[in-house]
C-alpha cells in the first residue's frame, strides 16, 4: 500500500447521490508527492463528490497554511491558503484527463485525488512570495542590498552614457524634452 493511497476515492462502490472525504495534508504527503515548492504545511482539504447519472462532480475546499521559501531572503516563510477547486470524473474504457472531464477505467473505479490536492495547493500560492517588510532574514537583506544598484548609480552611468556621441536626428527631440 502507497503512501497516496488514502486518496482514492472509490466510484464504483458510491451508492449515494453525496459522499464526503476529508483529509489533513501535511509533511508526510508533501514529501510523498515529491515537490520542491512547498516544503511542509498542514492544510485540511474537504471533497464532496455528487454523482449526476454516469458523471461525478469532485468539489475540493482546502484551507491551511503551507510552508515555502522566501524569495527574497531564501527562508522558510508560513504562507495561509484558502481555496477551492472542482473537476468532473467519468468511467469509462482508459484513463484520459483532458482538463474538464477525467475519464477512469471502469475496471479500477476510483480516482487517486492527491495530485490534484496538490495542483490545488500549488495553484493557491502567489507567484512572487515574500514574507511582510521588516520579516526578512537581516544577514541575507544586508548581502542582497551590497549587490543591488543604487538608484544614484544608475543616474551616474545614464549621465556618462550623455558624452556619448548621438544620432543628429534625435537631438532636436532632446532639445524639446530639455524644455519641459
Amino acid at each position: 500500500m502507497g503512501r497516496l493511497d488514502i486518496y482514492k476515492v472509490e466510484l464504483n462502490g458510491l451508492q449515494e447521490k453525496q459522499a464526503s472525504y476529508s483529509w489533513v495534508v501535511d509533511r508526510k504527503f508533501f514529501d510523498a508527492v515529491v515537490v520542491e515548492e512547498v516544503n511542509n504545511g498542514k492544510v485540511e482539504v474537504e471533497l464532496t463528490v455528487t454523482k449526476q447519472s454516469d458523471l461525478y462532480h469532485l468539489e475540493f475546499v482546502l484551507k491551511g497554511d503551507v510552508i515555502i521559501t522566501c524569495d527574497r531572503c531564501l527562508d522558510d516563510m508560513t504562507l495561509h491558503i484558502e481555496t477551492t477547486g472542482d473537476f468532473k470524473v467519468r468511467l469509462g474504457d482508459d484513463y484520459t484527463d483532458d482538463g474538464d472531464i477525467v475519464v477512469v477505467p471502469r475496471k479500477d473505479g476510483y480516482i487517486n485525488v492527491s495530485w490534484y490536492i496538490y495542483e490545488f495547493i500549488a495553484l493557491a500560492i502567489p507567484i512572487k512570495h515574500v514574507h511582510a517588510p521588516g520579516k526578512c532574514n537581516k544577514g541575507m537583506m544586508e548581502k542582497l542590498n551590497g549587490h543591488l544598484i543604487e538608484e544614484e548609480d544608475f543616474e551616474d552611468s545614464e549621465e556618462s552614457g550623455d558624452s556619448e556621441e548621438t544620432d543628429p536626428r534625435w537631438d532636436d527631440l532632446k532639445k524639446i524634452k530639455e524644455k519641459r
